[in-house]
């Protein structure tokens, strides 16, 4: 049976792929019946941030993360209306006419924030016969029982033979004491069953032949079967939000035991949740903030428009696994905190190398590899980068001098952790990227005019240009290589 680990404390020390080499990675994608909001960019920064670590240390990473679309029932895993027939019957629409409308809008934000396509996305409505034969084979092995047409997982019968809870840490006594009373439980030997197969309702859109009824799959099959399938029946690395250790993951692994007599998956992984004042950010909710709000600024809690970057730097400043608590304050902090980061780059590119180093950069690649190999440790490897601006600023200034070697070591390291892994566009001032570049090449070009101006003692140009810039917010500094900017 393989361990299991709630992270990947001291990275390098604990994980222990499976195949030399090779990493298989699940994470658990979204349920496309709305905008994505900043509670699902967390897990997808989360994991793309280890998806780029694991690359860069050599792996050949086969990354699935999958599209919910079937069997994400309203009120629990078991029972209500499946979410995107819900979306699907008010805005008389086909069901997968909202799938793919809200699939292309979170590849859209996804996008925006620089998270990297994973290597397959497999949708659960794509796996129907799969996750019939998934079925089959619990039922096979005496672990599941069929009741009015819908299968259910026979806990209690599980539960004898192999440790139910062992990644959430309850027991079955804890599972029955917390279990809600809900209509259509009575099909179930006990409350605490969970649907493998569910029988459709008339009125229900969505639903597929099976060996007991016209129905749908139960939420937590779509992810046994369709990890199973593309990585296979042992793989390294499960991640998704901390909310989903139970029920989810603990019936994913349920699911598995039963079916092939072995858990599957080597390593749990788990970022916690972004919070407004102190309650999970969530649809359930009704508290949640779209990306496209956050884009916009459209939003009541919302004091301006945040771009893309801003947000990933957001929830790159805090541990994967700590609780980020949301406030418009906490955005305009990491907005000025990525700014000078943006302006540390930019003076890096710049710098001119001398004939020995006067300054502190060594032991910079050091610091940042020791945070990110304990547990991805991305506030010490932003805090490691912010000290190294000291030695950028001093060179940049000209109280100090950088050789060619150090120089290029240090854009290197810059490009490696700050663009490469944590992956933040550095080059990037917010907004369109083909925008923000025109709008820099424009600025660039009247303060070159300006210098011109200058040189040929043009003072009304040379002071006209200057006085409206700054005049519209501009801060514009003269250096002995030509001008600096910046609003």
């Amino acid at each position: 049976m393989l361990e299991i680990y709630n992270s990947l404390t001291r990275f390098k020390e604990t994980f222990k792929p499976l195949h030399e080499g090779h990493v298989g990675m699940y994470v658990c994608g979204p349920t496309v019946y709305g905008d994505a909001h900043l509670g699902h960019a967390r897990p997808a920064i989360t994991f793309d941030l280890l998806y780029r670590y694991l690359q860069y240390l050599g792996y050949k990473v086969r990354y699935v993360r999958n599209i919910t679309d079937v069997g994400h029932l309203e009120h629990d895993a078991d029972e209500g209306e499946d979410k995107i027939a819900k979306k699907a019957r008010l805005e008389q629409l086909e069901p997968m006419e909202v799938v793919q409308f809200y699939t292309n809008r979170y590849h859209r934000d996804m996008a925006a924030l620089n998270v990297l396509p994973p290597s397959i996305e497999p949708h659960a409505s794509g796996h129907i016969i799969e996750q019939i034969a998934f079925v089959q084979k619990i039922l096979d092995k005496g672990y599941a029982y069929v009741s009015n047409g819908s299968v259910y997982m026979d806990v209690e019968k599980y539960a004898k033979d192999y440790p139910y809870g062992k990644l959430s840490g309850r027991n079955l006594n804890d599972i029955v004491t917390e279990t809600r009373e809900l209509d259509g439980q009575d099909e179930k030997k006990h409350s605490y069953d969970f649907a493998l197969w569910k029988k459709a309702a008339p009125e229900h859109i969505m639903h597929w032949p099976s060996p007991w009824s016209e129905g749908f799959p139960g939420w937590h099959m779509e992810c046994s079967t369709m990890g199973t399938k593309y990585l296979g029946e042992r793989f390294d690395i499960h991640g998704g939000g901390l909310d989903l250790i139970f029920p989810h993951h603990e019936a994913e692994i349920a699911q598995s035991c039963a079916a092939l007599g072995h858990e599957t998956v080597h390593y749990w992984m788990h970022n916690n949740m972004i919070t407004i004042a102190g309650k999970k950010m969530g649809k359930s909710y009704n508290n949640f903030i779209t990306l496209e709000q956050f884009f916009k600024g459209e939003h009541p809690l919302l004091s301006k428009p945040f771009g893309p970057m801003v947000i990933r730097f957001f929830i790159l400043q805090a541990h994967y696994r700590s609780t980020v608590d949301f406030s418009s304050e906490a955005l305009e902090a990491a907005e000025k905190g990525l700014q000078r980061m943006q302006e540390a780059y930019a003076r890096l590119l710049k710098l001119q190398a001398g004939n020995q180093t006067t300054v502190e950069v060594a032991g910079l690649r050091q610091r940042c590899t020791e945070a990110m190999d304990d547990d991805l440790n991305t506030p010490f490897v932003i805090a490691a980068l912010f000290d190294s601006t000291r030695a950028i600023n001093t060179v940049h200034d000209g109280k100090g001098t950088i050789s060619e070697a150090d120089l290029k070591e240090l854009r290197e390291v810059w490009k490696t952790f700050a663009i490469d892994i944590l992956g933040l566009r550095l080059e990037e001032q917010g907004g369109d990227e083909g925008k923000q570049k025109a709008f820099n090449g424009a600025i660039d070009l009247l303060l070159g005019i300006r210098l011109q101006a200058k040189q040929n003692k043009d003072w009304a140009t040379s002071d006209k240009i200057r006085n409206e810039l700054t005049a519209l917010g501009f801060q514009i500094k003269d250096t002995k290589d030509g001008f600096e900017w910046s609003i």
